[in-house]
């Protein structure tokens, strides 16, 4: 593995999508049906231009800010991602050692393949955990009261995934999870050697957060009873702060807002759920406007750079996450490939600060 190969996501990418099963790969970088809603939102980011500005100052850049009231380093954090460990071995507390390193969270998946007292230990308590409602929701709840007692301070609650979306490309391959081995992934994984020996030698990866008695994860379980009374339910039962993820309309912002939710993130899941969604970048200024100056806002989805992670910034969001791309960095060069990438992202939103003559990053503009 070279993590110095290294240079952008794009290269990330091209590395995992050799070393990768074709599985693992497709679980990772799949989108609902024809995948018109990953096009759509790329599209939208690449059409916003920032405005480049000349003698200015700019020596003394800082990209650090605050999320709910606490200093981070960096304006963007990990997005929750499920079965991180597919991507390669203790790839969780890879991710985990960045929080801590960085200071921001690590949005820590109902679905981890590392158990979530684990992952904030590692994290130095830079941990959110994320949540599904599943089936009648006794399951959901014990999670969260399980996630209050390790030591979470902030809960995410991930509403737009009333039912699990087709992603073709998983469905070719046969992707399951709870992980399951047969004779087609037999075939993927010897064709793959480096990550089979490394990986599997290690244990199948398991979902980490479900050996609570009683209770087993159902992946294609109707989440489709949770309602606005589900959020009070969860916002009476959670001290801390409370973040609903995967919101893409106004009006929803609005109710959310006046629920008593801290935070909002603005996402499409990836593009990973309704094909046919609009772009969460476009939708990010308008839900914006009608939350007002001074609500919370995250955005996820899509992003593949430092420019993208600025962008967003400058048309509403107060802190940004990335995804896959990081997982992509693991599986082409380990922890170091992280924290190459992790560089790059930074140097990135860095450089294109000085290009606009930002030095903080409540400076900006863009046309």
């Amino acid at each position: 593995m070279n993590a110095n190969a290294i240079h952008s996501a794009a290269d990330a990418r091209r590395l995992a999508r050799r070393r990768l099963p074709w599985m693992v790969f497709d679980y990772i970088d799949g989108a609902a049906g024809a995948e018109n809603g990953t096009i759509r939102n790329r599209t939208a980011l690449d059409a916003m231009t920032l405005r480049p500005r000349i003698l200015r100052d700019v020596s003394g850049r800082s990209l650090a800010t605050t999320l709910f009231g606490v200093p981070a380093y960096r304006p963007f954090g990990i997005a929750p991602m499920g079965m991180c460990n597919l991507s390669a071995p203790g790839a969780d507390l890879m991710l985990a050692r960045l929080a801590a390193k960085h200071k921001v969270p690590h949005g820590v998946s109902t679905v981890a393949s590392t158990a979530m007292e684990k992952i904030i230990e590692v994290a130095q308590g830079h941990a959110w955990f994320q949540i599904y409602f599943s089936g009648d929701g006794s399951g959901t709840f014990k999670l969260i009261e399980r996630a209050r007692q390790a030591g979470y301070e902030t809960l995410v609650l991930t509403a737009d995934v009333p039912e699990v979306g087709r992603r073709p490309r998983e469905l070719r391959h046969g992707f399951k999870m709870p992980f399951k081995i047969g004779p087609k992934q037999f075939v993927d994984f010897a064709l793959h050697p480096r990550w089979s020996f490394g990986s599997l030698l290690k244990g199948k990866p398991r979902m980490a957060n479900f050996d609570l008695p009683g209770y087993s994860f159902d992946r294609t379980e109707s989440r489709a009873r949770a309602d606005w009374d589900t959020l009070v339910r969860m916002r009476d039962a959670w001290p801390g702060k409370l973040v609903v993820k995967g919101v893409l309309d106004p009006e929803d912002a609005v109710m959310l807002k006046a629920k008593g939710v801290d935070a909002i993130q603005v996402s499409s899941h990836g593009a990973r759920q309704l094909e046919s969604s609009p772009s969460p970048f476009v939708m990010l200024p308008l839900i914006r406007d009608a939350v007002g100056p001074d609500f919370p806002l995250f955005f996820d989805s899509g992003l593949r750079s430092g420019e993208d992670a600025l962008k967003t910034l400058l048309s509403g969001a107060d802190f940004a996450f990335f995804g896959r791309i990081l997982q992509f960095a693991i599986a082409a060069g380990g922890e170091a490939g992280l924290n190459r990438m992790w560089d790059v992202l930074s140097d990135e939103i860095s450089i294109a600060m000085a290009q606009t003559g930002m030095r903080t990053l409540s400076d900006g503009s863009s046309e």
